[in-house]
């Protein structure tokens, strides 16, 4: 597999690339200036299990602010730079543990040197990133259009420019809101270079949107052994990133842990709350540390059957239900006491094991 025979890059205590677990990413979305929000922020994503998290740098005000920032979270930070070579040495010198640039975009040989430089004084690795919205026009006009062969040749081109200034502590990064565009750009990518891929899906949009256009995206790149850390980018709160980046992982088999949810759609049968059940049982088991499986079936009638391949499962009646482990029913429930069952049968399950 590719992502076996990628480049280790250290970002803070974290390391990616070689064969190493993927690692997940998000990106804050308040005023990285608002010290005490961002620092909530991240502490929330990650308790979520968010690894490396992302902040905007577009002002000198946010780059110092990383320094604070940094004293209080517990996982490696990136600056964001856009166009401001000058944030980019601020942001490494208050901290940052990766900066995120498109040298493209940060204007002179001098410039992007500064900022090489100051990257090299303190070994901080350098994300190079692409996007398909921002390819040069003479890439365009080469491949008659915006294509995955342009997308690699932009970012290479990037990769180049870093790479004559004597630094190769990189990660690169091509993303494209055209899902097909984007798997087949990376696709030509792993074959063209050994450094780390950060792989996502741009601009992938809402909840529902993004979720599927970020499932099947990464879902096909991961699959070919590519990529060695991911960001789900949704419209919305960034916690919802986090939660369905496991769930790719874990359903690639990529990552262990966590308690896995499945349910049964709704039919004529179902005489309970099953939505909201469902919805209860995942928000409930989201901080309980257990590599299980765990079946919220609608009926009575076939619940157990159907809950067969899962550890244990509640079933759903008019006014109660069953509580099941490996097929088998242990219980019956009022349906009020069902969640409250469930979940303690979780807490105490390795002590019943």
């Amino acid at each position: 597999m590719y992502r076996e025979h990628t480049k280790k890059i250290r970002i803070g205590d974290r390391v990616i690339g070689g064969g190493n677990p993927i690692l997940i990413q998000s990106m804050t979305n308040t005023k990285t200036e608002d010290v005490k929000a961002t620092v909530e922020q991240i502490q929330r994503l990650t308790a979520a299990g968010c690894e490396i998290i992302r902040c905007t740098v577009p002002t000198m005000e946010a780059a110092q602010a990383l320094k604070e920032i940094k004293k209080q979270i517990s996982i490696p930070l990136v600056a964001d730079i856009h166009f401001d070579y000058k944030m980019a040495i601020a942001a490494i010198e208050n901290g940052a543990d990766k900066i995120r640039i498109n040298p493209g975009n940060i204007g002179s040989k001098e410039r992007v040197r500064a900022v090489v430089d100051a990257a090299k004084e303190r070994n901080i690795p350098i994300r190079v990133g692409v996007n398909s919205g921002s390819l040069e026009k003479e890439l365009v006009e080469k491949y008659h259009g915006v294509t995955a062969e342009g997308i690699v040749e932009s970012a290479l081109d990037k990769v180049h420019i870093i790479e004559d200034l004597g630094y190769d502590n990189l990660v690169i990064s091509i993303k494209s809101s055209d899902v097909l565009m984007c798997v087949k750009a990376h696709e030509v990518m792993a074959e063209k270079t050994g450094y780390p891929l950060h792989v996502g899906i741009t601009e992938a949009g809402t909840l529902l949107s993004g979720n599927i256009k970020s499932a099947i995206g990464l879902g096909l790149i991961l699959s070919k052994g590519i990529g060695d850390t991911i960001r789900v980018s949704l419209t919305g709160d960034p916690a919802e990133e986090i939660k369905s980046a496991k769930l790719i992982l874990r359903t690639l088999g990529l990552r262990k842990g966590g308690i896995e949810v499945v349910s049964c759609p709704t039919c004529g049968r179902t005489s309970i709350d099953l939505i909201g059940l469902a919805n209860a049982v995942e928000d409930m088991v989201a901080d309980i540390p257990l590599d299980i499986k765990v079946a919220v079936m609608g009926c009575v009638v076939n619940g157990p059957g159907e809950a067969k391949e899962a550890d244990i499962g509640i079933a759903g009646g008019k006014g109660e239900g069953l509580l099941i482990k490996k097929g088998e029913v242990i219980r019956k429930l009022p349906e009020q006491e069902l969640l409250p069952a469930l979940r303690e049968e979780l807490l105490h399950w390795k002590e019943q094991q």
